[in-house]
């Protein structure tokens, strides 16, 4: 008996992570190859999908042989003449019929290999553009825009929880990622939407696991603190959580099974560690060795994590989010010290959210606009700064940056550095500027 519920388990495992599923929901969307000749004419990458480069160009995770046995028959039929030809630049799809729909390319290239992928066809495009913007709900162009808002905007308190979240959640699952070491779905049957996170392995989803936890939370943080419907709210979280996990099987970045642990996954450490927030948060901001405990903790993390596998972009990833999630907690204990954004009094609760009058959109915009300047001319300074300094201080050359950043010597330091800073800022420097001028 349990033999038996073991196989099945596995078969329904094996079930969820076949690419077919992921293809074919591709098809319903829209979404197509083109030609295989198109490919070739357009620029296919020299890597396939699926396979990852160390920092010599050779590959260094692969898909099973039968995984690209697509493009092989592929080119078989285009040797024999058999598929359509391109006729007057007029792209058609895997079958050789004249496409209706819209040519594209992936919106950003491979952040390893440089890889800008192959081109397909969109037949709804107001589906890629929803996918596409649930999909930016989980990257950093989305959190570096949505936590400073909500702390200098909102509520710094739910702010510095949900930011707590967002480290466990990232780190937890960046780190099980190179621990499973399960490679992206395979290329064909399924259409690489998107590129950039590619050469990263695929399980759990932390889109996925992101996409779940940040709206829970939220919801979880703000109801009965905040006063709004709960139907609204659930509705919200729910509808976030759906838009970004259906998104990362559009992209044709994660399989079915990839989503539902993610999922599952994120759920389980809400579930642990959403009664201990407050401690979490509390010990942040009032203990006196609160700033020592937290570098050593977000540190020693980061050193953890690229123990686990060789070089790829999700190991800086990692170190970008525990480098951010480090400076907040430190914003927040210099915060407390100074008096700077303190949390309202019990006996102010719930909260009444504001009418919205043109003076009070403007102001949110003029705090964003000038948060968000500060910030990007906190990064960009200390990126300028940082790279060469620690390329000098390890002996490592500078020239090239992308090959310096694969050592951990020079990628840990640097994320760390000027991601913490920028962390710092959002929560300590830009709130007390806006103090200083009247925009608090």
């Amino acid at each position: 008996m349990a033999g038996e519920l073991k196989a099945g388990f596995v078969r329904l495992m094996h079930y969820l992570q076949d690419p077919q599923h992921v293809a074919r929901f591709q098809r319903l969307c829209g979404v197509r190859e083109t030609e295989p000749r198109d490919r070739l004419r357009n620029g296919a990458p020299s890597v396939r999908h699926g396979d990852v480069q160390n920092g010599c160009g050779d590959a260094t995770r692969r898909r099973p042989a039968g995984a690209e046995s697509g493009r092989g028959k592929g080119s078989n039929v285009l040797a024999n003449g058999a598929a359509g030809e391109n006729v007057n630049g007029q792209a058609r799809d895997k079958d050789g019929v004249e496409a209706q729909g819209s040519a594209v390319k992936p919106l950003r290239r491979n952040s390893l290999t440089g890889d800008v992928g192959q081109e397909f066809i969109i037949d709804n495009k107001f589906l890629f553009y929803l996918f596409t913007l649930g999909t930016e709900l989980g990257n950093e162009l989305f959190y570096i825009s949505f936590f400073p808002f909500f702390m200098w905007n909102v509520d710094a308190y739910v702010s510095r929880r949900l930011v707590v979240v967002w480290v466990l959640v990232m780190y937890l699952g960046q780190c099980t990622k190179d621990v499973i070491r399960w490679p992206r779905p395979a290329s064909p049957p399924v259409v690489k939407v998107e590129m950039f996170y590619n050469s990263e392995y695929s399980m759990p989803s932390t889109h996925a696991m992101s996409g779940t936890a940040i709206p829970l939370c939220l919801f979880l943080l703000t109801y009965r603190r905040w006063e709004y419907p709960l139907l609204l709210g659930l509705s919200l979280a729910i509808s976030w959580c759906v838009l970004v996990c259906s998104s990362r099987i559009y992209m044709g970045m994660h399989s079915i099974l990839d989503i539902i642990a993610g999922f599952l996954f994120s759920l389980l450490i809400l579930l642990v560690f959403s009664p201990v927030l407050d401690i979490i948060d509390t010990f942040n901001r009032m203990h006196p060795y609160a700033p020592l405990i937290i570098i050593s903790l977000h540190v020693g993390l980061g050193l953890f994590s690229f123990t686990l596998d060789t070089w790829s972009t999700s190991r800086g990833d990692t170190a970008q989010i525990l480098g951010s999630g480090a400076g907040i907690a430190l914003a927040s204990h210099i915060n407390y010290h100074l008096g700077l954004l303190p949390d309202p009094p019990a006996s102010a609760l719930p909260l009444q959210p504001p009418s919205f009058t043109l003076s009070l959109i403007g102001l949110c915009l003029v705090r964003f606009l000038l948060g968000v300047i500060i910030l990007l001319a906190t990064r960009a300074v200390m990126k300028a700064l940082t790279i060469p300094l620690v390329c000098w201080l390890f002996g490592i050359p500078s020239n090239d940056v992308r090959k310096a950043r694969q050592h951990m010597e020079v990628e840990l330091p640097y994320r760390y550095i000027v991601y913490g800073t920028v962390g710092l800022n959002a929560l300590f420097l830009v709130p007390f500027l806006f103090a200083h001028v009247g925009l608090l």
